[in-house]
Formats: structure tokens, C-alpha cells, sequence
């Protein structure tokens, strides 16, 4: 596994999830195989998907915004061309 640079924080902080019953399953088949805990595979499937969700999210709030402020898009070779990158 990668590094985890989270790994000396505190783990105190504890949630509740529900989880449908064919992903429990396969958690605990994991778990069981890898001789690790469930909470274990539950605190890297965060961590590998956490910052995705967030980009996700901003850019979808970033994109609202623009459509409220009524500015025009640029498009895309207008936006090559100021930027030297056109052929």
C-alpha cells in the first residue's frame, strides 16, 4: 500500500454507516482474507476517493456560479489562442 500520511492523526472519531448487505459481504470477505479490520479497508476507500468527491463538487459550485452570473463562455479556440497553445 501507498504511504498514509494521515496515519499518526488520531483515529478517534467514529461514524455510522449503512451498508447494503453484498458490499458488507464483500467487505468482510476482505477483511477476513487480509487479516486486517473492516475499518481498515472503510478508512482507505476514503482516502483514495475523498478528493475526487471534493474536485467534483467545487467544480460543480464553480460552474452554478458562472451560470448565475450571466458572463459568456469563451470558447474553447478562443481560449487556445490566448493562451499560444493554437495550432
Amino acid at each position: 500500500m501507498y504511504y498514509n500520511q494521515y496515519e499518526r492523526h488520531n483515529m478517534s472519531n467514529m461514524h455510522t454507516v449503512r451498508l447494503p448487505e453484498e458490499l458488507t459481504q464483500r467487505l468482510a470477505i476482505l477483511a477476513r482474507a487480509t487479516k486486517r479490520t473492516k475499518s481498515y479497508f472503510i478508512r482507505e476507500a476514503l482516502e483514495r476517493t475523498i478528493e475526487d468527491l471534493e474536485d467534483a463538487y467545487l467544480a460543480e459550485t464553480a460552474y452554478e456560479e458562472f451560470l448565475k452570473s450571466g458572463e459568456e463562455p469563451i470558447p474553447l479556440e478562443e481560449v487556445e489562442r490566448r493562451l499560444g497553445l493554437a495550432d
